[in-house]
């Protein structure tokens, strides 16, 4: 059985497809390209019903053990509130951090509920919280929120299929996304965030967790 993990060529998801790789597991990973340096690569632009549709027919029957929703983008860095935050931004963020998690777990149901103790593990964020409300980032806040409180409601609908759901907040991880002087490498955020998707089971979905296992309030 395998694992997907969506924006896996570079950041976090680099580090999550590197740590399973290393460790032995069949382990695929998207990029809108499907192109990198080793390993199984697919391509997915997690905006496009129909790349998904293409993603779903090239894994049809096999199973998806765990499948990781890692793909985001945070473009509101630096916006006003006076005069910023334009509506195409809204749109384009929600498309991939919100809409983009969906069609993903939409299309490999099949592949999940083929799998034994199949897990979906999304990587949303602490600035998603709304008791974590300080200002500032508010488009990438607004699609964390609508990514964590997916995540939650995915977690209700698919318990009767057996299928475990996990939100979690990676850290401040020093990529293009979270910023290079973030304190925590991809590395490090990435083999606790294994340890964590290796805990998540029927008893915990639905959990929202740090890195670090620690419950994150909502």
């Amino acid at each position: 059985m395998s694992i997907l993990i969506t924006g896996a060529n570079r950041g976090i998801g680099r580090a999550l497809f590197d740590g399973y790789r290393a460790a032995g597991r069949d382990v695929i990973g998207t990029s809108r390209s499907g192109a990198a340096p080793e390993g199984e690569w697919l391509p997915l632009e997690v905006t496009d019903p129909q790349e998904h549709r293409a993603l779903a027919a090239r894994m049809a029957g096999r199973p998806v053990e765990l499948l990781v929703c890692n793909a985001g983008v945070k473009l509101d860095d630096g916006q006003s509130l006076n005069a910023g935050y334009p509506a195409a931004m809204w749109a384009d963020s929600f498309a991939v951090n919100v809409a983009g998690v969906f069609l993903t777990v939409q299309a490999l149901l099949p592949n999940l509920r083929a799998a034994d103790n199949p897990k979906i593990a999304i990587i949303s964020s602490q600035l998603g919280s709304s008791e974590r409300a300080s200002g500032g980032l508010l488009i990438y806040r607004a699609s964390k929120a609508a990514s964590l409180n997916l995540g939650r409601n995915l977690a209700a609908e698919l318990k009767e299929d057996g299928i475990a759901v996990g939100i979690y907040h990676p850290g401040w991880v020093a990529t293009d996304l979270g910023s290079k002087g973030a304190p925590l490498t991809p590395e490090a955020s990435a083999t606790g965030l294994i340890a964590r998707f290796d805990e998540l089971d029927m008893t915990t979905t639905g959990c929202f967790l740090t890195w670090e296992g620690k419950p994150h309030p909502y």
